[in-house]
């Protein structure tokens, strides 16, 4: 009992001062992934806690469970609409990109550590996918809001990669570890794993989906349901030889994007799941690790995570989006640079440790020094990165608050909340406010006061206001209440331009007004037409060009329609 008080004291301990330790990294700009690493080899053998902990097989229960969740929570935060301009390169990043990664990242391995072909190119695959845990951290910790054909490509890429890798790594273990070489089981773990994961995830969330709309329980039972249907999924498909973690990511994906009311419930509670599992995993691989063996590789491993970096990843995404896909060089060079590496290469660093391969404790080391590389180096520097090279995008104003009504199972109506802000709307009359039709005000707050609206009643600056509508609405809602300060409406205004033009208007109108040259194909097409064709078919806002002296921005977007366009010069 004594023994079992004490593993709780020190979860509880190191739970506690992780979580405490992201205040500290956030003002320092350090990656929280980092950190929780960090403080897991603090408490290690070579540490201050000088804890002992190397049981490889708990470590890679808990990686999967913990890959798992944050799957699971990953795809539920994944709007369906980014897989317009997302999915072709991502699952092109995802296949190819990884063998490339995988390849290059290899023959360097074999060079640096002097290892035989195979033995090289097994590091390259549990080093070559991006992970993740590391990307959804990242992306939705440092507050850097990206266009959405780089965030979709980037988030979805790391959501499904992780087939690939799984079965580059088992293929090459197989190989060292058996004399004769099964091409035809590998081929066939191929198939299966792409196979039955992508099916089995698409249909399990349809089905999860239709649950949850169809059943009553309280609500503290519902983000219990999805956890316990989502690991369901994940085992039966690894069962069956499929990808769980393909599957459950998908799955993930469904549910999220199935406007459920019962969602509000359950991504909160998925949220803290996820951090508690990354910061778990992070502490168990930290405690796994014994620093002072990574010493003795240290510089060879550091040039490997160097050559995976600024030369095995950019290449791979050259060879994978650039001949195919409408990237400029800009956004390639960011999503080159955001190739972060997490938690997956070091839990796929003990598949070797599992199967008795040779050198597994190398690999093992490896894989993490690469890791801590990734993270201190491209982690720290991604907002830096996004702002160079111009993929950042200004926020857009929401709610200070929203939730459904749970009224309908579908298009459910929502209340969203909002501080009047505004100069503009000071001393108003609320029936002078143009809503779309089916909104209203549910309330209306002032000095912690509810206060009965009429038609009459004329709004005072910080008035807090409950307005029920649709999420259709909220773009009218965002536009009439935008409460953001001074100098971030000031940056949205430097960003897309003083001016702006409705993306129907005709080409030759403003090629007269601005003394445009075009050619007489082009007089046909619109301004939105124009520029779709220039970005490659599926515009996203923030999508820009110079073009006869004028700086072109995407301002607004509906589908693959270009709605708004802001210019300035040069």
């Amino acid at each position: 009992m004594d023994n079992l008080n004490s593993i709780f004291l020190i979860a509880s301990a190191l739970l506690c001062l992780s979580i405490l330790a992201s205040v500290i990294s956030a003002r320092v700009g350090m990656p929280l992934l980092f950190v929780f690493l960090g403080i897991g080899m603090l408490a290690g053998e070579d540490g201050l806690g000088g804890l002992n902990f190397q049981d490889f097989e708990v470590a890679y229960v808990i990686g999967h469970l913990a890959l798992a969740i944050i799957l699971l929570d990953g795809g539920m935060r994944t709007r369906m609409k980014t897989f317009r301009v997302g999915l072709r390169p991502a699952v092109s990043l995802a296949t190819l990109g990884v063998v490339v990664t995988s390849s290059l990242t290899g023959l360097l391995a074999m060079w640096l550590f002097d290892l035989t072909l195979l033995q090289g190119l097994l590091v390259g695959a549990i080093v070559g996918s991006t992970d993740a845990a590391a990307v959804f951290s990242m992306l939705g910790g440092k507050g850097v809001h990206l266009n959405e054909r780089v965030s979709a490509t980037l988030e979805i890429e790391s959501g499904t990669n992780d087939p690939m890798a799984i079965f580059l790594t088992i293929t090459l273990i197989t190989l060292i570890t058996q004399d004769a070489a099964d091409l035809t089981s590998a081929a066939i773990l191929f198939i299966k794993q792409f196979g039955l994961g992508l099916p089995l995830g698409l249909a399990a969330g349809w089905v999860f989906a239709r649950i949850l709309k169809s059943v009553s329980l309280p609500t503290g039972l519902y983000p219990l349901l999805v956890t316990g249907a989502g690991l369901g999924l994940f085992a039966a498909t690894n069962l069956l030889g499929g990808s769980g973690f393909l599957a459950i990511y998908l799955a993930g994906l469904m549910l999220g994007n199935s406007r459920s009311p019962q969602l509000q419930h359950i991504l909160p509670v998925h949220d803290g799941l996820a951090w508690l599992s990354q910061i778990g995993l992070f502490l168990i691989l930290g405690l796994l690790v014994t620093p002072h063996e990574m010493l003795a590789i240290a510089l060879p491993a550091t040039l490997l995570a160097i050559g995976l970096i600024f030369i095995a990843r950019p290449l791979a995404v050259l060879v994978c989006l650039f001949p195919f896909f409408k990237f400029n060089i800009r956004e390639l060079a960011f999503i080159s640079w955001v190739g972060l590496r997490g938690a997956v290469p070091i839990v796929l660093a003990i598949f070797p440790v599992i199967a008795g391969a040779e050198n597994a404790g190398l690999y093992f080391n490896i894989a993490f020094h690469v890791v801590l590389i990734s993270l201190l180096l491209q982690g720290a520097t991604l907002p830096w990165a996004a702002k160079k090279l111009k993929v950042e995008v200004p926020p857009e104003f929401a709610p200070k608050r929203r939730s459904q009504l749970g009224i309908f199972p579908e298009d459910d109506y929502e209340v969203f909340v909002y501080t009047v802000k505004s100069e503009t709307l000071d001393g108003v009359e609320l029936r002078r406010l143009r809503f779309p039709s089916g909104a209203r005000i549910g309330a209306l707050f002032r000095d912690k006061q509810l206060i009965h609206p009429s038609g009459s009643t004329r709004l005072q600056y910080k008035d807090l206001l409950c307005i029920i509508g649709r999420d259709t609405d909220l773009p009218v809602f965002n536009k009439m209440f935008n409460e953001e300060p001074a100098p971030k409406k000031e940056k949205a205004r430097s960003f897309f331009g003083d001016f702006t033009l409705d993306g129907s208007a005709p080409l030759k109108d403003v090629a007269e007004l601005y003394g445009l040259t075009i050619s007489a194909d082009q007089a046909e097409l619109s301004l939105g037409e124009f520029l779709t064709r220039r970005f490659g078919g599926h515009p996203v806002v923030g999508d820009q060009m110079d073009w006869h002296g004028i700086h072109w921005v995407v301002v607004k977007v509906e589908g693959d329609v270009i709605v708004k366009v802001g210019l300035k010069p040069l």
